[in-house]
């Protein structure tokens, strides 16, 4: 046989065997608490300091119309269940700790998919998705190891979760080593906990399988704590929830940087996706910020959902990479992404409102397959819900209020002022996007247009007149929700009321049950625990 075609067909023998045997791509998904939509340096921040951040979404595409819920467990339990609120029971608000419900049992989460395709998968952080029973745990929804918290909020240092109940104050440690209670990282900072198991996992990880590792870390949530090495460079910000919240913000910015030169020691970077997210807007009493988005974290308005959001990656194709996307893409669709989109796997035994965009991601030019994207439909009110006020807190800087909510329950709107005729019940808190168009309903919570507090500004308070229940933006036009048309734009208003009614059609009850005594951590040697 001629050598040059011997060669010719060992090359195409070897290259299909390396096809066949090439491992599927690493998934490393991060996601930050209750960082705000200005406070990444390439969002035209230049106080913060973000080096990280913005190295990987630079070399990487940036998601400039990406969103997710406005509180911390809606937007968990829809990046792994890949449903909306309404398809969970989870429609209302947080799980609190004493809170019998967790993220539903009977569906795969997008760990148990991934695990299911070959994949370790590993959760470093914070959980939020319910504890009342073992079964609701990380370790028994497809993930193979668990470093973090179960509730939603702690000390950075000591990791221990106060909570307020019929007049008493529950207190116990809340951190885990996979079941077992880890009380050996007391004085250890919790982001650097989280990045440090992280780059610790990456370093056992046995090459021959592919890694899902999810990395919520607590960093930036309240309460404001961070080594005062991370806000010597921020003394200049007189603000002070402002200037510990920008040393977080750095130090969560060092922790991406750290985990990502680990993939890159291991020889894992080059087949890794690195995806990056918020779970909600900032919460302005808390040091973070939106600017120039309207509304915060809590709020059916831009400034709580219009997610910090990126893929970064050496496997995006070369004419991808440094660019900007503008296709509409949801929390929601990662994990059809993820399973089907990354790891080539199959999306059976799932029902999703989640849609695979990987294309979208991957290549130029290539549309969302979403065009409509359910913010949420609540149809219950304040009057339904438990009267529990959560501060876990220790009292915060310059806060001129005394409490910082993770769930509102805004007052509803009191003799709702609208005669359009719809089947809907505008009263209800929903909001709902189709195309460019947003429709909110009920009360969206505040809504006022804040500017950092470095920059010197005045926030805007809008004036609402009495009544108002309804609203209705061109997103693409006016991206800071400033002209309202729902008394021009007739059409587009009937046909989103409708949109929203269809929905709630098919929505589950919510599940937001009264809270138990059971859960007090002096029950279990003071530690948060499952009860059941």
């Amino acid at each position: 046989m001629d050598s040059l075609l011997f060669f010719t067909i060992f090359l195409l023998i070897f290259s299909n065997f390396s096809i066949l045997n090439a491992l599927p791509p690493n998934i490393v998904f991060i996601l930050a608490d209750d960082y705000g939509y200005h406070d990444v340096g390439y969002h035209n921040n230049n106080v913060i300091k973000t080096p990280n951040l913005d190295a990987l979404a630079s070399a990487g595409v940036k998601l400039e119309n990406y969103y997710v819920q406005p509180i911390c467990t809606p937007t968990r339990s829809q990046l792994l269940s890949g449903k909306y609120q309404i398809h969970t029971g989870l429609q209302h608000g947080i799980i609190w700790p004493d809170q019998p419900n967790c993220l539903p049992l009977d569906d795969p989460t997008v760990a148990d998919k991934l695990t299911e395709a070959g994949y370790e998968s590993h959760i470093t952080g914070k959980w939020h998705l319910g504890f009342y029973k073992k079964a609701c745990w990380p370790t028994n929804r497809g993930f193979k190891s668990f470093l973090g918290y179960l509730t939603g909020s702690e000390n950075y240092y000591n990791h221990t979760r106060g909570y307020p109940f019929s007049g008493q104050e529950w207190f116990g440690l809340d951190f885990r080593d996979n079941l077992d209670p880890a009380s050996n990282y007391t004085n250890t900072y919790s982001t650097h906990v989280f990045a440090q198991r992280a780059q610790q996992i990456i370093q056992q990880h046995d090459k021959q399988k592919p890694l899902f590792l999810y990395i919520p870390f607590q960093a930036v949530h309240g309460p404001l704590q961070v080594p005062d090495s991370y806000v010597e460079p921020y003394k200049f910000i007189k603000n002070g929830n402002r200037r510990n919240y920008a040393g977080m913000t750095t130090c969560m910015d060092e922790a991406v940087g750290n985990i990502t030169a680990t993939l890159k020691t291991e020889g894992l970077w080059n087949n890794t996706v690195l995806i990056f997210s918020t779970d909600n807007g900032g919460q302005v009493y808390a040091g973070g910020n939106n600017w120039p988005l309207r509304g915060w974290k809590a709020s059916l308005w831009e400034g709580g959902m219009h997610g910090v959001g990126f893929v970064s990656s050496p496997l995006l194709p070369e004419e991808v990479k440094g660019t900007v996307n503008r296709e509409l893409i949801h929390v929601s669709d990662w994990y059809p992404t993820l399973v089907e989109g990354i790891a080539g796997w199959n999306l059976e035994g799932t029902k999703l409102d989640g849609f695979n965009v990987w294309k979208t991601i991957s290549e130029l030019d290539s549309p969302s397959p979403r065009v409509e994207l359910l913010h949420n439909i609540d149809p219950m009110g304040p009057g339904d819900t438990p009267p529990i006020m959560d501060n876990p807190y220790p009292p915060m800087l310059d806060n001129p209020y005394p409490h910082m909510l993770d769930n509102p329950n805004p007052k509803p709107i009191p003799d709702c002022n609208f005669t359009f005729p719809t089947q809907f019940n505008v009263s209800i808190r929903a909001a709902i996007r189709y195309k460019d168009w947003k429709l909110i309903t009920g009360n969206p919570g505040p809504g006022n247009w804040i500017p950092p507090p470095e920059s010197g500004l005045s926030p805007v308070v809008p004036i609402v007149p009495d009544g108002k229940c309804v609203w209705l933006f061109n997103i693409k036009d006016d991206p800071n929700e400033v002209q309202d048309l729902s008394d021009e734009e007739g059409v587009v208003l009937q046909f989103l009321l409708n949109r929203l009614y269809e929905l709630q059609q098919g929505a589950l009850p919510v599940n937001y049950p009264k809270p138990d005594a059971r859960a007090n951590p002096a029950l279990h040697n003071n530690t948060w625990d499952s009860w059941e």
